[in-house]
């Protein structure tokens, strides 16, 4: 019985699934680099294609690595206006190496760090996790979660049929829809009131009985 066994085991040994889901998370985010002059550069940066079962597994490693990033930001954020003002070894450096503002600094950094090591025992790759800090979790600090989507493939693959599927971070591929227009009356109105007939004039409105029984006996006289 699998009580509390969640998950699946793509018939693999535990450490050979987490070797899997390391490499399809890494290889996600590596699709993100800077690749211009590099002969094996993605196609399509931000996506890669897997089978739907391996996609719905390393979801949550992708998605946990961003959440991560997105809570460091703030820390960041702060520590970057506290930085050295001048390069290292030098004597501004080192005056300011030794002022209280580098206590703050490093107050603000820790965060940080231990965000970008717990992410790096997850991954294992450090320009995946340069990668992550710099370009992805800048993108996705306004989500409040799903930081990716999961599209099913029409065609298996060849040779056992597998379901394949497209793994890919949310606003990097996005589908725009065609916005409706609705139907407008307005012409319709204004071409039936130009076409309703006018109204005959007073001129043309024939004489009551009245009006030819006072001008009949003036006419006779």
């Amino acid at each position: 019985m699998r009580h509390r066994k969640r998950g699946r085991k793509l018939g693999r040994n535990p450490k050979h699934q987490r070797a899997l889901l390391r490499s399809l998370a890494t290889a996600l985010i590596l699709t993100e680099r800077d690749a211009a002059d590099e002969p094996n550069k993605p196609d399509h940066p931000g996506r890669i294609i897997t089978t739907l079962q391996k996609a719905k597994e390393v979801r949550p490693l992708v998605e946990r690595c961003i959440t991560i990033a997105c809570r460091a930001l703030p820390h960041l954020e702060a520590a970057q206006k506290l930085e050295a003002p001048a390069p290292r070894h030098t004597e501004a450096w080192r005056s300011w190496r030794n002022s209280p503002q580098w206590r703050e600094w490093n107050q603000a950094m820790a965060p940080v760090v231990a965000a970008r090591r717990r992410i790096l025992k997850l991954l294992g790759n450090k320009q995946a996790v340069r990668i992550l800090f710099d370009t992805i979790a800048p993108r996705m600090a306004d989500r409040p979660g799903g930081y990716t989507r999961i599209l099913r493939l029409a065609k298996p693959r060849v040779g056992d049929a597998g379901t394949r599927a497209i793994l890919e971070f949310v606003g990097k591929h996005d589908r725009k829809r065609k916005k409706t227009v609705k139907p407008s009356f307005e012409p319709v109105a204004a071409e039936a009131k130009s076409s309703a007939p006018a109204t005959p004039s007073s001129s043309a409105v024939p004489p009551t009985s009245e009006q030819t029984a006072s001008e009949g006996p003036s006419a006779s006289s």
